[in-house]
């Protein structure tokens, strides 16, 4: 859990169209952590393990994203990966950020990548964990894929399909994870406004292969110029995106480093905090793993 000794400040930011909550602590050059999309998922419930440890040499930035726990709801479902990564440039705009280190997860761990790729001049070095969008389009979605994206489907939520979710594919060791967490993700994730709204499900509809496509981030030409130093950290267990997306983006990208972590699933930061804050920090300091 968070160290109860850290003091963080909290507010909520007016970004474009949007209200941005977040959690702030320390000081020095600004990170912005930013979470998975797995239901109820918010900014703190996902880097619990890892605010104090980076505050300790940075300014600590915890959005809870768009779509997302105290945020405004509803994220663009033609191209979600392009709108988080505005959301996110307007919080820099709206912080007096001019450019800021980026820590993503899974889902906006595809986010921080495609700010990247769209705004370089925003984004000094990356640190991805398991990030979403990587070859989704080369092989069929994993079966802990699958079921993050069935969460509001057939009858709905419930907890017992989110504990499913969380034990069973998120992590790598699931009686690890407390139950107190999966009450808080649950009660997220059944706000009216999100059941109404979700902001991570199957694309639909005619457009629905054209967005698929451009949620494959492999596939962007872009890919292969971006210069920020990138550290991506992948649990060699994850059963939500393959693995060999780690070397996927090796192979694409100029400056990347890879380190595939043993024990961990989906949630590196998480299950191996200790190993991952390390990494993070040496990394975003300039060291390399």
């Amino acid at each position: 859990m968070t160290d109860t000794h850290l003091e963080t400040r909290e507010r909520t930011i007016d970004v474009g169209h949007r209200e941005i909550f977040i959690t702030e602590a320390g000081e020095g050059a600004p990170v912005v952590l930013l979470h998975g999309g797995g239901p109820g998922a918010t900014g703190m419930s996902n880097y619990s393990r890892n605010l104090g440890p980076l505050a300790e040499h940075f300014r600590v930035i915890v959005p809870d994203m768009p779509g997302y726990g105290r945020s405004t709801k509803g994220v663009d479902r033609s191209d979600p990966f392009g709108d988080l990564a505005l959301s996110v440039r307007e919080l820099l705009d709206a912080l007096g950020i001019p450019r800021a280190h980026l820590v993503g997860n899974s889902y906006c761990g595809a986010a921080a990548l495609r700010l990247a790729m769209d705004r370089p001049d925003r984004v000094d070095r990356l640190v991805l964990m398991g990030p979403g969008g990587i070859g989704t389009t080369r092989a069929l979605p994993t079966k802990g894929l699958n079921t993050l994206l069935d969460y509001y489907g057939g009858q709905g939520p419930t907890r017992d399909k989110l504990a499913t979710f969380i034990r069973e594919y998120l992590v790598s060791d699931g009686d690890a994870i407390p139950d107190e967490l999966i009450d808080l993700r649950f009660q997220a994730s059944i706000d009216p406004a999100v059941i109404a709204d979700p902001p991570l499900r199957r694309p639909s509809g005619p457009a629905a292969l054209r967005t698929l496509w451009r949620m494959d981030l492999t596939r962007d030409r872009r890919l292969a110029s971006v210069a920020a130093p990138t550290l991506v950290v992948w649990g060699a267990e994850d059963k939500v995106n393959r693995p060999s997306g780690g070397q996927m983006l090796v192979d694409a990208m100029p400056d990347c480093d890879l380190y595939l972590a043993a024990r961990a699933g989906h949630w590196v930061q998480w299950e191996r905090a200790e190993l991952f804050n390390s990494l993070a920090t040496d990394f975003l300091t300039g060291a390399r793993p």
